[in-house]
């Protein structure tokens, strides 16, 4: 029986740390600053998107393999539904938000307007009939 006891309390035990450890692990909060993208339109477009995911630990880092922080999308664009992303950066002077527009001729222009933010500052922004580019200044 008295085993049986110390079984059961050593168990409760190891319960307890576990919640007090997973507790304090779903709080913690993520690394660097909350970095927003938006592209917004006036007119419905479709677009190619490139932007930064992941902060490099260098700008030799990014020219090596560019491919492992940034990601490219096509996408079309509506009026009132802008698309918007979210990462984390250290430095959120390294984001950037390249947008080229396929719009053609006959098409009017999208009217596009870009913009980052970083925990709710914006960074930079731009109004373009076509292809804004928001870039910090790390580029």
């Amino acid at each position: 029986m008295r085993t049986a006891t110390m079984r059961i309390g050593a168990a409760l035990v190891v319960a307890a740390a576990g919640c007090a450890v997973s507790q304090a692990t779903s709080v913690a909060q993520p690394a660097g600053q909350k970095v927003t993208y938006t592209l917004a339109v006036a007119g419905p477009a479709d677009f190619t998107l490139t932007y930064l995911t992941a902060q490099p630990p260098s700008m030799a880092a990014y020219n090596a393999d560019a491919y492992a922080y940034i990601k490219r999308d096509k996408l079309t664009i509506a009026p009132g539904a802008p698309w918007v992303f979210e990462t984390s950066l250290e430095d959120p002077q390294w984001a950037f938000l390249q947008v080229s527009s396929a719009t053609r001729g006959g098409v009017a222009a999208p009217n596009a307007h870009c913009e980052v933010t970083a925990d709710g500052q914006i960074i930079v922004a731009q109004d373009h009939p076509y292809s804004p580019q928001c870039f910090g200044t790390q580029w």
